[in-house]
């Protein structure tokens, strides 16, 4: 397999084989992330994909998953994904998933029929960093895209039958905002209904735009209790009617949750609860990790 740069994967996707379907992000303005900014955005070609696809089924006796990369994978038309995916259904047939990255406006870019079309070719979930339900933070780390962008983007995916794993980070509010930003993705994640909701806890590259804001003391980090405090009340505000496993077992979370909405919310908020008075439930500082 060839890849350009640093290669980035949801931690879901640790046992998957990794395309490289396109390079970068198209977006690659967020103040808070490092991912891509070696890289400028551009499509890989059909026929080196459809290459490194071949050279993994000689290598590979059995391929479970695959997740297409980088950044961005469905800014590419149907056009130009439909043979990837027809490929993988062909020559691997024991493949059940076909995952990617997903910005909203990407999707809300593409009719209902697109949608169906590459979910009937394999592609059955898309990860979606969403990071804030408020438009003021949205603003503030120039993620591009809005709040009802991003709620519109997820719907549209389940209502096409492509899952959506939104992704949250506690802490992108600092201390100023960081209760608007609790109720606001509890409230947004209910409006959405994914199927899947990834917590992380904000840890920052010293080489993006934000540090700087840190170093300042323009932007105020939380502590660990903070976060505690911002994580129970995101969960008090979330409301869904189906079914959502939430997760926030992430390396750079201090405390781990795991569980299915709207069954578990209350032991998950015991369990936060229960971290606010016993110090001992948090990973340590030294064991933190992007």
């Amino acid at each position: 397999m060839r890849y350009e740069g640093n290669i980035f994967r949801p931690p879901s996707e640790a046992y998957s084989l990794l395309v490289q379907v396109t390079v970068g992000c198209t977006h690659n303005k967020c103040t808070f992330c490092s991912m891509y900014k070696d890289k400028k955005f551009h499509i890989r070609d059909l026929d080196e994909v459809l290459e490194d696809l071949a050279w993994a089924r000689l290598h590979y006796r059995r391929v479970d998953r695959m997740f297409l990369c980088d950044g961005d994978a469905m800014a590419m038309s149907n056009r130009r994904l439909m043979p990837i995916l027809d490929y993988i259904k062909k020559e691997f047939p024991e493949c059940g998933r076909v995952t990617s990255y997903a910005r909203a406006t990407d999707i809300l870019r593409k009719s209902e029929e697109e949608l169906k079309e590459l979910r009937d070719a394999g592609l059955s979930m898309v990860y979606v960093g969403a990071e804030s339900g408020s438009d003021e933070v949205l603003k503030k780390i120039h993620k591009g895209e809005t709040r009802q962008q991003l709620i519109d983007g997820v719907r549209k995916a389940e209502k096409c039958g492509i899952l959506a794993s939104v992704t949250f980070i506690s802490g992108l509010a600092g201390k100023e905002g960081w209760k608007d930003h609790a109720v606001l993705t509890g409230t947004m994640i209910s409006e959405m209904q994914p199927s899947y909701v990834g917590l992380l806890t904000l840890m920052i590259d010293p080489s993006v735009p934000m540090a700087e804001d840190i170093r300042s003391g323009k932007m105020q980090l939380l502590s660990p209790d903070e976060v505690l405090e911002e994580t129970l009340l995101l969960l008090e505000n979330t409301d869904v009617s189906h079914p959502c496993v939430f997760r926030s077992n992430h390396a750079s979370n201090y405390l781990s949750l795991r569980g299915t909405l709207p069954q578990d919310k209350e032991a998950m908020e015991k369990t936060v609860r229960r971290a606010m008075k016993d110090h001992g439930m948090l990973k340590d500082e030294r064991f933190r990790a992007l």
